[in-house]
C-alpha cells in the first residue's frame, strides 16, 4: 500500500537517510582507521545496553538473563521462538513455523503478538507502532543477533512504554576492527534455505540473511530478506557514533486463520484450504547512537532512530467462523463455511472474496541518556536519567476484492492513526558496601488522534501516567546476591481501542496497570555454575482483554488479574567445575505458574458485558514451562547438545472449556513436549564447522494456538549447513 501524499515526506526522508548513512559508512573506513593506533583493536560500539556485561548482573534489583552466543550457536537455533524458551518465564507461541511472528507472552500474561512485551534492538524500539499498536507483524530474523537480553522486574522501567511484562533486548555484533566474518548455508526438510554472510572491514559491519522454506501447514511459504549494516566511528578524543541501516523485504504465502475441530481430525494440523492468501512486508530503519565522555564520572548517550514498515495482507478469512465469505456472495458460498465446520474438504476459490488488510507505519524518536557516578552526601552513587521524543503515523485501510485472488477492491476502511509520546526517566542507585537500593520514576505522556477519512470523523485523546519503582540487592558474598524490587507496570492503550472509529473516546481508558514484585538470589559459587531463582506477584488492578485474543471475536474489556509464581534458571559446565578437558555441560530454565486468575470479570466497555467469572484461570497460561538442555564439547572441535521443551496444558479461553468447540476456538490446548538435537564438528586449524540439527526430533504433533482455530505446532525439521569463519 502506498502511502498518500503528505506521508511521502517522511519515507523519502528515511530513504535520504539511508543513503546517507550508507556514504557514511563506506568512508568509516578509511576515517578510523586514521584515527586508530591499532588496527587490529576491537572497535568499542556506542549502545544502550539492558543488562550489559555478565559482571552487572550482580548490580541489577531484578531478574535478568543473558543468552550468550554459545546458547544460539550450541543448538544452531531456527527461529526466535527456539531462543527465547531458553529463557525462564518466558512463553513463546509460534504461528506459521517459520518464526516470523513470535507470540511472546512473559509471566503468564498472553503472548498473541508480543502485545505485552518491549522488543528492542541494541536499546532502540524494535516494533513499529509500540505505543499505538504494539503488535509483531514484524520481526527480525535471530541469525543476525549475537545475543539476547531479557530483564523483568522494577528496573525494566528504564526504558517502556511496555513495563507489564519485560523487556527484550536483541544485541547485534560489533565490528572487531580487523577483517573478519563468516559465510554459511543451511538447506533442511520443507523446502528450507539459509544463506547468511558477514563481513566486516575495519569498523563496518555487514550482515545479510536469505531465509525461505515452508511453514506448518500445507499453502505456506516464506521467503526473507535482510541486509544490516553497522559502523562505528571513533570522532576523537571523548566521542563516538554507532550507525546502523536495515532493510528488510518478505513475501509470503500465509493464511490467518486456523482449523475446525472436524477439519483437524479429518485432515490432520497440516491442511490449509486457503491456497490464495499473500503476506507482503517491507522495512527501512535507520539509527544513530552518539556517545559524549566528559569525564570518567560523565557520559551521554543519544540514540536517535527512524523506521518506515508497510505490510499488505490479502486473506480470504480471519477466523474458522468468519463470514467474510458469505457476507457478499450468498448464492456462492451458501455451504462454504459449514462444509469447514463438519470436516469436508473446501475448494477456497468458491470464497469469492478477499479482504486485504493494507497497513503502513513510520515511526522516529530521539533519546539521550545521562549516566553519572558521584559521590553525594558522602555515599557512591550512580544516576541514570533519560528523556524521549517518539513520533508514531499509522495508515490503515481495508479493501474488499470480489475474488478469491482480488488485490484490490472496495474501500471499506481508511484510517489514519497518529501518536506523539513523550516519556522521561530518573533512577538512583545507592551503594552502601554490599547493600543497594535503587529508587526510580517513568512519566510517561501520549496523545493520541484517529481520523476517520471515509467520514471525515476524528478524535484525540491524552493521557498521563507516573510509574514509580524501586529495587535493591544483597551481596550475600562475592558470588551471591539477593535482589528484590516493585514497580508500576503499565502498558499504553491501542488507539483504536482508547478513539473509536467515530472519533469518540472510550467511557474507560483501556490500559494495563499493575503493581509488579519480585524477590530472587543469584549466584555462582564455583566456576562453571551459574544459578537464578525468583518468586514474582503480578496483580492488575486493570488488565485489557482485546478483541480475537482468546476464545474468538471477545469485545474490549477491563477486569482484574493476578499472576504469582517462581523461576529457576541455571548452567553448570563440568569441564570447569572439574577441570576436565572434555566439558559436559547442562541448562535449565523452569517457571511455575500456579495463580493466572481472574479476579473479578472483565467487562466489556462498549456495552457491559462480562467476560469469565472470578476465580477462573486466565487463558494461554501454562502452569510449567520447562526447557532442559544436556551437552557435550570435545576439544577437537566436536559438540553435541539434546533440548527437551515441555509446556503444559492450558485454556484458550476466558470461560475454561474443556471440550473442544467445533469451530476450535476454545478448549484445552494439552501439554506437549519437543525434543531437539544438534550437532557439531569444527575442523581444527581451517575455520569450518559442519553441523545437523533435527528440530522436534519425535515429530510431536500438537496444538499450538486456537486464537482463530487450530494452528499446529512446527512438525519435525532436518536441518544440515557448513559454515566458514575467517
Amino acid at each position: 500500500m502506498k502511502p498518500k501524499n503528505k506521508r511521502i515526506t517522511p519515507f523519502l526522508a528515511v530513504q535520504i537517510l539511508t543513503a546517507a548513512a550508507g556514504v557514511a559508512l563506506c568512508e568509516a573506513p578509511r576515517a578510523a582507521e586514521e584515527e586508530r593506533e591499532d588496527p587490529g583493536q576491537e572497535t568499542t560500539a556506542p549502545r544502550v545496553d539492558v543488562i550489559g556485561t555478565p559482571e552487572r548482573l550482580t548490580e541489577i534489583a531484578g531478574s535478568a538473563t543473558v543468552l550468550a552466543p554459545r546458547d544460539l550457536e550450541e543448538a544452531h537455533v531456527f527461529t526466535t521462538t527456539e531462543a527465547l524458551r531458553k529463557a525462564p518465564g518466558v512463553y513463546v507461541r509460534d504461528e506459521e513455523g517459520f518464526g516470523l511472528r513470535p507470540n511472546i507472552g512473559i509471566r503468564g500474561l498472553n503472548p498473541s503478538r508480543s502485545t505485552k512485551v518491549l522488543l528492542l534492538e541494541d536499546g532502540i524500539p524494535l516494533t513499529f507502532a509500540p505505543y499505538g499498536d504494539n503488535a509483531s507483524y514484524y520481526h527480525p530474523p535471530i541469525d543476525r543477533f549475537e545475543r539476547i537480553e531479557i530483564l523483568k522486574g522494577s528496573e525494566q522501567i528504564r526504558f517502556g512504554p511496555q513495563t507489564a511484562g519485560g523487556v527484550v533486548n536483541y544485541i547485534t555484533p560489533v565490528p572487531k576492527g580487523e577483517p573478519d566474518g563468516k559465510v554459511g548455508i543451511t538447506v533442511g526438510s520443507r523446502d528450507y534455505f539459509n544463506a547468511h554472510v558477514q563481513l566486516g572491514r575495519g569498523p563496518v559491519l555487514l550482515d545479510f540473511v536469505r531465509k525461505q522454506g515452508d511453514g506448518s501447514r500445507d499453502h505456506t511459504h516464506s521467503a526473507i530478506n535482510d541486509l544490516n549494516v553497522k559502523g562505528v566511528l571513533d570522532l576523537g578524543g571523548n566521542q563516538a557514533l554507532t550507525l546502523r541501516a536495515n532493510v528488510y523485504t518478505e513475501d509470503s504465502d500465509v493464511s490467518y486463520s486456523g482449523l475446525t475441530q472436524a477439519e483437524y481430525d479429518n485432515f490432520g494440523g497440516e491442511y490449509n484450504p486457503f491456497d490464495n492468501d499473500s503476506f507482503k512486508a517491507k522495512r527501512v530503519g535507520l539509527s544513530a547512537t552518539h556517545e559524549l565522555q566528559f569525564n570518567a564520572n560523565v557520559l551521554l548517550l543519544t540514540n536517535v532512530y527512524g523506521s518506515y514498515f508497510e505490510r499488505d495482507w490479502w486473506r480470504q478469512s480471519s477466523t474458522t467462523t468468519d463470514t467474510q465469505c458469505n457476507a457478499s456472495y450468498p448464492a456462492v458460498t451458501a455451504n462454504f463455511q459449514s462444509d469447514r465446520l463438519a470436516g469436508i474438504a473446501v475448494n477456497p476459490d468458491m470464497c469469492n472474496s478477499a479482504q486485504g488488510r493494507l497497513r503502513s507505519y513510520f515511526s522516529y524518536g530521539i533519546e539521550p541518556r545521562l549516566f553519572v557516578q558521584h559521590d553525594t552526601l558522602g555515599i557512591e552513587n550512580e544516576l541514570e536519567v533519560s528523556v524521549r521524543a517518539h513520533y508514531e503515523s499509522q495508515e490503515r485501510r481495508q479493501e474488499n476484492g470480489s475474488s478469491a485472488t482480488a488485490r484490490n477492491g472496495t474501500v471499506v476502511e481508511n484510517n489514519e492513526r497518529d501518536v506523539d509520546a513523550y516519556s522521561a526517566f530518573l533512577q538512583n542507585r545507592f551503594i552502601f558496601g554490599r547493600f543497594t537500593v535503587t529508587p526510580g520514576i517513568r512519566v510517561e505522556h501520549i496523545k493520541q488522534e484517529r481520523t476517520n477519512n471515509l467520514t471525515a470523523a476524528n478524535g484525540d485523546e491524552t493521557l498521563t501516567k507516573w510509574l514509580p519503582a524501586i529495587g535493591g540487592t544483597f551481596a550475600l558474598s562475592g558470588t551471591t546476591t539477593l535482589f528484590a524490587g516493585v514497580h508500576r507496570g503499565f502498558s499504553p492503550p491501542r488507539v483504536e481501542d482508547l478513539i473509536g472509529n467515530d472519533g469518540a473516546t472510550a467511557a474507560e481508558v483501556p490500559y494495563d496497570w499493575a503493581v509488579e514484585a519480585e524477590v530472587g538470589i543469584r549466584s555462582a559459587p564455583r566456576p562453571g555454575i551459574d544459578l537464578q531463582l525468583a518468586v514474582f506477584r503480578n496483580e492488575f488492578d486493570q488488565q485489557v482483554v482485546v478483541g480475537s485474543v482468546a476464545g474468538g471475536n471477545l469485545p474490549l474489556a477491563l477486569g482484574e488479574a493476578l499472576y504469582q509464581g517462581a523461576e529457576l534458571a541455571g548452567r553448570i559446565e563440568f569441564g570447569p567445575l572439574l577441570g576436565w578437558r572434555h566439558n559436559v555441560y547442562t541448562r535449565l530454565s523452569y517457571q511455575w505458574l500456579p495463580t493466572a486468575r481472574i479476579e473479578s470479570p472483565f467487562e466489556a466497555i462498549v456495552n457491559g458485558a462480562l467476560v469469565g467469572e472470578e476465580g477462573k484461570r486466565l487463558p494461554y497460561a501454562p502452569k510449567h514451562l520447562l526447557t532442559l538442555g544436556l551437552g557435550y564439547v570435545h576439544p577437537r572441535g566436536f559438540s553435541g547438545e539434546i533440548e527437551l521443551v515441555y509446556t503444559s496444558d492450558q485454556y484458550s479461553d476466558f470461560a475454561n472449556t474443556e471440550d473442544s468447540t467445533a469451530n476450535g476456538l476454545a478448549g484445552v490446548i494439552d501439554d506437549y513436549t519437543i525434543v531437539n538435537l544438534a550437532l557439531n564438528y569444527s575442523i581444527p586449524g581451517t575455520g569450518w564447522t559442519v553441523f545437523g540439527t533435527i528440530k522436534n526430533l519425535f515429530d510431536e504433533e500438537y496444538i499450538a494456538d486456537r486464537t482463530r482455530g487450530i494452528l499446529p505446532g512446527t512438525p519435525r525439521l532436518y536441518q544440515a549447513g557448513v559454515q566458514y569463519r575467517f
